[in-house]
């Protein structure tokens, strides 16, 4: 590993701790040459995993590209900080535990939908808004109206804020 202040290969490892369920490993390093400490993180490589758009193309799977899309749509909304990221890190590891290494762009989207559902209505709509191309205010209305029914049939009596 290169030291990141003086250039130098030469570094030890100080700490390791495993973070995420094990799937990062976060090392803190000392370069042996200036003493300068910093922090690296080691992730498994994981298979290729290849989107299939409606058009036909395929991409190569993006995470960040995708958390930024999950953030986007929970843009000061109250949910915790991280919240987009572990979203993305659920739904990675859901598409890759499936065993295949193409999916389909509906499915990824599918399933960002429903954890936004279940994150925050209203990055929910903000994302289905863009993602499902509502063509008109009809369209937006039907799916504010399904969760008000969905919220309604879950309702314990009372109502938002309990007892």
């Amino acid at each position: 590993m290169r030291c990141p202040h003086c250039g130098a290969r030469e570094t030890r490892v100080v700490d390791s701790r495993d973070l995420d369920d094990s799937a990062t490993i976060r090392r803190r390093r000392e370069c042996t040459a200036c003493t300068t400490r910093f922090t690296t993180y080691e992730r498994v490589e994981a298979a290729r995993l290849v989107v299939v758009k409606r058009d036909g193309a395929r991409q190569e799977f993006d995470r960040e590209k995708f958390a930024a899309g999950l953030r986007k749509a929970l843009t000061r909304r109250p949910v915790a900080d991280d919240a987009a990221e572990r979203a993305a890190d659920e739904i990675e590891a859901e598409l890759r535990s499936q065993g295949s290494t193409e999916v389909a762009s509906s499915h990824v989207g599918a399933l960002a939908m429903e954890k936004l559902r279940e994150l925050d209505q209203i990055a929910y709509i903000r994302f289905a808004s863009v993602y499902q191309s509502f063509d008109d205010l009809e369209d937006l209305k039907r799916e504010v109206d399904s969760l008000y029914a969905e919220r309604d049939s879950t309702d314990d009596g009372f109502g938002k804020h309990g007892k």
